[in-house]
């Protein structure tokens, strides 16, 4: 795999953030019927600064939950013989609540639904959104987020890496080439 090109570095996914987190709040839902819910891994770090930057513009915590989806996965067998599953910790109701997904990349639509599937299987949410930082097109199921960083038109050779100072020691999204 050979980078590309930087598409983010650390000032524009936080602008970028900022502006979600401006979205999530001008969507007039009020925001104690919100809650953030990460997907494992770099979702869950993008929804607790989400949550950050909401709790600084209105003074108000939301529920923050983090959610793992390997075994919703539609494409498990195909992944490895043995998956790596973290923690799921959602420590509210999802009845009756606004949920807004946060991930870092959508591209087939594949992980959205499976993170569908999981919050169905906890109870029966008003609402669920869908918050990422990149959309790079591709979709393979009628899934739309509510909520983008950026648009990344991409090929199917390429791949969208994000990272967050969290897991990878810096913030930045790369756009790399498989093929190289």
């Amino acid at each position: 795999m050979q980078i590309k090109s930087t598409l983010m570095d650390e000032r524009a996914i936080d602008r970028a953030l900022t502006r979600i987190a401006h979205e999530i709040i001008e969507t007039n839902i009020p925001l104690e019927e919100i809650a953030l819910v990460g997907i494992q891994r770099r979702g869950v770090p993008l929804a607790e600064r989400l949550r950050e930057k909401i709790e600084a513009v209105e003074g108000q915590k939301l529920e923050l939950g983090v959610l793992d989806i390997t075994f919703y996965r539609d494409d498990l067998s195909h992944l490895t013989e043995h998956p790596i599953v973290h923690a799921t910790d959602l420590p509210f109701d999802v009845n009756q609540r606004t949920i807004i997904l946060v991930d870092d990349v959508l591209f087939t639509g594949r992980t959205a639904r499976a993170a569908i599937d999981s919050i169905f299987d906890l109870g029966r949410p008003a609402c669920i959104k869908l918050a990422v930082i990149i959309d790079r097109g591709h979709r393979e199921l009628p899934i739309k987020p509510d909520f983008v960083g950026k648009n990344v038109p991409t090929s199917r050779r390429e791949q969208i890496l994000v990272n967050v100072v969290e897991f990878d020691g810096q913030d930045c999204v790369l756009l790399a080439d498989m093929e190289s």
